[in-house]
């Protein structure tokens, strides 16, 4: 298997084995949560816990960009890797909506998926909603009918049942968070995060992990996306203290390739590039699990741009 034959089979996948693929994934993603991990990977709810060990490609929102998403499994070399050393391929949500490539998308990480269970992660984002905390516009459903016509409903009822099995959150202990938006700024423990959608909607924990960025003010205050916070560096200080982590490593802005915030706490990675989003670069990380811990600065000057 190479990128180009995902690519190739992405683009002839009809809704049957559209939707085989997506009953393996949530078998996969089940039994992964009901037996607590799989490999190396420990799984408690909604939290990933990696070992500080082996390297990890990290990629952010790819947003229907299929090209994005093929480059960047050609330049990592990921499909050579994954069989002779331990390295993991870790999303940061957002796989779909916005572009018209996004079934296609979807087709490649579950196929990586299934296929390479104990190498991939694949976190939840803001465009993989859960009940209640809808985006708009949801463009799955219309890109679902395009391809797949009539069979199209019952797809998304899939989608959104897997939806609810990917994990929102993963720690490399005492390096590492990494999710889609932001921090919840009122927990009291990892604990918190990792049962973010099971206290949902009683507690913001998960709309802030799937909908918040950081900002320039201290404190926090109403995000204009209508969910989510704005969060300030005294909150990124406090809560990665708190988790005894250093970096968070998150994705849900556009930008070009890499933003740094907070003094070096906060990185956000944007893996998908063009219309609407007009950004002329995008980027992956390549990161070395079991090295010192770099800090956003260091992971930008690092990345992989495209």
């Amino acid at each position: 298997m190479d990128a180009d034959e995902l690519k190739n089979e992405a683009a002839v996948s009809d809704a049957p084995r559209m939707r085989h693929l997506l009953e393996e994934a949530a078998r996969i993603l089940k039994r992964e949560r009901q037996k607590g991990g799989i490999g190396q990977q420990k799984i408690k709810g909604g939290l990933v816990d990696l070992p500080p060990e082996g390297k990890a490609i990290v990629v952010g929102d790819l947003h229907g960009d299929l090209n994005s998403l093929v480059t960047i499994l050609k330049e990592s070399q990921f499909l050579k890797r994954v069989t002779r050393e331990k390295t993991y391929l870790i999303f940061l949500g957002d796989y779909g909506d916005r572009g018209e490539l996004t079934p296609e998308v979807y087709w490649v990480i579950l196929k990586l998926k299934t296929t390479f269970p104990e190498n991939l992660i694949l976190l939840r984002g803001n465009h993989e909603p859960p009940p209640g905390l809808g985006v708009h516009p949801f463009d799955l459903p219309y890109f679902l009918k395009a391809r797949y016509g009539r069979e199209s409903e019952g797809l998304l009822q899939f989608f959104l049942s897997l939806f609810n099995l990917f994990p929102h959150a993963l720690r490399v202990k005492e390096k590492y968070l990494m999710l889609h938006g932001g921090l919840p700024e009122k927990i009291s423990s990892i604990e918190d995060i990792a049962e973010a959608h099971q206290t949902h909607p009683a507690t913001p924990h998960l709309e802030q992990i799937l909908w918040s960025d950081p900002g320039n003010l201290r404190g926090s205050y109403l995000s204009p996306r209508g969910a989510g916070i704005i969060f300030g560096e005294d909150i990124s200080r406090r809560v990665l203290k708190l988790l005894n982590l250093k970096i968070l490593i998150r994705s849900h802005q556009p930008c070009e390739g890499t933003l740094v915030a907070h003094q070096g706490r906060v990185l956000t990675l944007f893996s998908r590039k063009g219309h609407p989003y007009h950004n002329m670069k995008a980027a992956y990380l390549d990161i070395d699990l079991s090295a010192p811990v770099k800090d956003a600065y260091q992971l930008s000057e690092k990345a992989h741009l495209f």
